[in-house]
């Protein structure tokens, strides 16, 4: 920050911290066990022949289902694709599928670029694509990225395709069917089998993953059933046996008779007959899977608080677009939590069978359950002609994106259409509407005036919390107050926290006294997001604040907080402030251990290792960072600044230029010119950050400082840069204040 007429002083400033805490938001799925096993994952699992016998019924049902056929071992009855000698050439490389002995081969690269012939271990899915795994070493199971089609020929498929056809991946690279992006044994197994255990070692980088059943079956989602299964055959022995309130489960899902939706006959609006204490938790449990988030232990049972073994994903704009519409893979959850749905108490078995996975009903029939037909599938309510897609609820309100090539997925937000927000907030490519999705030759402000002339007004719907998501991604001038804005308002859970934790970006009293208002919220999203705002500010302002939340119910909230308060020294604790934070820290470095074999642990490892004083530690953590993936950014980029810390400027210079040659990240090139700037090599300097600057251009922070660099002997030319910042990001803190320090000058 400048002040008044003084220069900015670039020797100062140190690269940007990029630590991350168990965020792997590029993906959806990982596995692993470090944490203590709780008492009911001590329980013991029957396996679902046993639930069959009791329930044949809903075994039936679920056979042939895709959580039934979510992973099988590879015969002639479980693979559907061609393995006739079939030949898919993609960058030049042949991959050639077919059979021997019985056995379903792959000719294919391998992790050095040469062919080499794998066999095929399980499969994966079922449909509109299946997918195959090969067993390594070590334990790893890899997935291939060609994938086949099992849909009918007439709807394009029963062909091999790639699940990423613009990308030319190279062999070594994290997205090579080889690499750590494509490994089971983190990225899937957690969803697609039954109390499964990823038993990662760290030590030798091996896997032993276990599992109960190989698929999702029934004790995926009613808990470890042995306990059920001798309840059951007392209850038979012992007709006056008290009935226990789960049934030996872990979790007891109420009767579907006990649950329906009514019509009110006067306002025609479906209401809940009687809704039970737990109305989410059918939800929470689906979101073990169903949900982009990060994984932090593998001893979840059913019935288990959802955030105390994952992270779920917040509305982040590299997954969602900022009016909330699914943009990235994010399974369903984060949708339906923005829902008015959600909010009423609608859960997932209201509208989808639990053991087909079959909607209850077809198509639209399914909404007309809660909805009247004669309200709502009527022109006067969708303007389109009957039976057309513009008629259709589910095009209208839950407009499907495709995802690995071929997969629709409907939005579950379940939002009215607002095309005048995808013309405020940016245009077709960069923010769809369900009537420009149909209407590809028309504009969202054509769509947005149809609407108008229709209803004689724009509906908001529930959601409108996007302008605020939209100022904040740009860092605009209106930021702070369309946050305000939609605080005040009605506005779903997972929004609020979307914006609270950007409160820090612009700090105040206001912001600071919000903040802390915020760690009393009954949401458990909403007070880990008051915590990362609250690390813009002074630590003594919130430190008697921040240090109770050590004692929060909710894991995920917990380590937050401890997170923070390493940063402050222990000294002046209270021997049991000291325990308590030792305790929390603890389990705090045990997830992070859990996904020992990704980077962004390892970095997350050096930054508490480092906290507490224990440099060599840090440093293990950091190589070992490198090791796992050597096209890893961040990992150059910390390291180097560690190395500074340490004053070993030559390794870290050494360090940087290594990475540089690995892999061009901007970031690597900005701490580059940091370096020679800070070791009085200016000029030198001024060349990187202006590479870093002119490699992300909406990077206002690269922006800012290669400004700065330049300040000296072009001010005119550092102001025009800063300006040009500010047109996107025009309340981007630092940019304004150099601004008005060079306007001053």
């Amino acid at each position: 920050m400048c002040n008044g007429s003084e220069g900015l002083n670039l020797e100062t400033m140190k690269p940007a911290i990029l630590f991350f805490y168990l965020i792997v938001l590029i993906f959806s799925f990982s596995a692993a066990s470090a944490s203590t096993p709780t008492a009911a994952s001590e329980k013991k699992y029957a396996g679902d022949k046993a639930c069959q016998q009791c329930h044949l019924n809903e075994y039936q049902q679920w056979q042939g289902s895709h959580h039934d056929l979510a992973m099988q071992l590879a015969n002639s009855k479980t693979v559907l694709a061609d393995f006739n000698q079939t030949v898919f050439i993609k960058d030049n490389i042949k991959t050639t599928f077919f059979k021997k002995q019985n056995r379903f081969i792959v000719n294919t690269e391998d992790e050095a670029g040469k062919l080499k012939d794998f066999e095929i271990a399980y499969t994966f899915g079922v449909y509109p694509l299946q997918q195959y795994m090969v067993k390594f070493s070590g334990g790893r199971v890899q997935v291939l990225d060609i994938a086949w089609d099992t849909r009918t020929k007439a709807q394009g498929g029963q062909r091999w395709f790639s699940l990423h056809p613009e990308e030319n991946i190279k062999a070594g690279d994290v997205l090579h069917w080889t690499g750590p992006n494509m490994n089971w044994n983190y990225m899937c197994a957690d969803c697609h089998s039954t109390n499964l255990k990823k038993n990662y070692n760290a030590a030798d980088k091996t896997y032993s993953t276990q599992w109960d059943v190989i698929n999702v079956s029934c004790e995926a989602c009613h808990g470890p059933a042995l306990e059920h299964s001798q309840w059951a055959k007392e209850k038979v022995d012992s007709k006056d046996k008290a009935e226990s309130e789960n049934k030996g489960l872990t979790i007891n899902f109420p009767a579907a008779g006990n649950r329906q939706w009514l019509i009110n006959k006067e306002t025609q609006k479906p209401y809940l007959s009687s809704e039970p204490s737990s109305k989410h938790s059918e939800i929470e449990l689906c979101a073990k899977c169903h949900s982009r988030r990060s994984q932090f232990s593998d001893d979840f049972i059913p019935g288990d608080s959802f955030r105390d073994h994952y992270l779920p994903s917040m509305l982040m704009d590299n997954l969602y677009y900022p009016d909330g519409k699914i943009k990235d893979e994010v399974y369903v959850y984060g949708s339906f939590k923005q829902s008015k749905m959600y909010q009423a108490g609608v859960i997932c078995s209201d509208c989808h069978n639990a053991h087909t996975l079959a909607l209850k009903s077809d198509g639209d029939n399914v909404c007309q359950s809660c909805h009247l037909s004669s309200n709502y599938a009527t022109g006067k309510h969708h303007f389109h002609k009957q039976g057309s897609t513009g008629a259709s609820c589910i095009a209208c309100h839950m407009p499907a994106k495709t995802y690995m090539g071929i997969d629709e997925r409907n939005d579950h937000s379940f939002r009215i259409p607002r095309p005048d927000l995808s013309q405020k907030l940016g245009n077709m490519n960069e923010l769809p509407d369900a009537c420009t999705n149909c209407h590809q030759s028309k504009s969202s402000l054509w769509a947005a005036e149809a609407i108008n002339k229709w209803f004689g007004k724009t509906a908001k719907g529930y959601q409108q919390f996007g302008p605020s998501l939209h100022a904040i991604t740009r860092q605009s001038e209106q930021a702070l107050s369309e946050i305000y804005k939609t605080l005040l308002s009605e506005t779903p859970d997972i929004a609020r926290a979307s914006l609270v934790n950007h409160l820090g970006d612009y700090p105040s009293r206001q912001t600071l006294m919000t903040s802390l208002q915020m760690l009393k919220s009954k949401d458990a999203d909403i007070r880990r997001a008051a915590l990362q705002s609250l690390q813009a500010f002074p630590i003594q302002h919130s430190l008697k604040y921040i240090f109770p939340v050590l004692k929060d119910p909710v894991k995920t909230v917990r380590l937050e907080a401890a997170r923070i308060l390493l940063t402050i020294a222990q000294g002046d604790m209270e021997k049991e402030q000291k325990q308590l934070l030792e305790k929390v820290t603890e389990e705090y470095r045990q997830s992070l251990l859990f996904v020992a074999e990704r980077p962004e642990a390892q970095l997350a490892l050096a930054q508490l290792y480092q906290s507490q004083g224990e440099i060599k530690q840090a440093e293990t953590a950091l190589q070992e960072a490198h090791t796992l993936q050597d096209q890893y950014v961040p990992a150059y980029a910390n390291y180097a600044d560690f190395l500074q810390q340490q004053g070993r400027e030559t390794d870290a210079y050494e360090l940087l230029q290594k990475g540089i040659s690995i892999t061009h990240g901007a970031a690597l090139y900005h701490s580059l010119g940091l370096w020679y700037v800070r070791n009085k090599v200016k000029d030198k300097g001024l060349e990187y950050l202006q590479q870093a600057a002119e490699m992300e251009t909406d990077n206002p922070r690269y922006q800012y400082v290669y400004a700065v660099a330049v300040a000296d002997k072009q001010p005119e030319q550092a102001i025009k840069i800063l300006q040009s910042s500010l047109q996107k990001h025009s309340g981007h803190l630092d940019t304004l204040a150099a601004l008005v320090s060079y306007y001053q000058q």
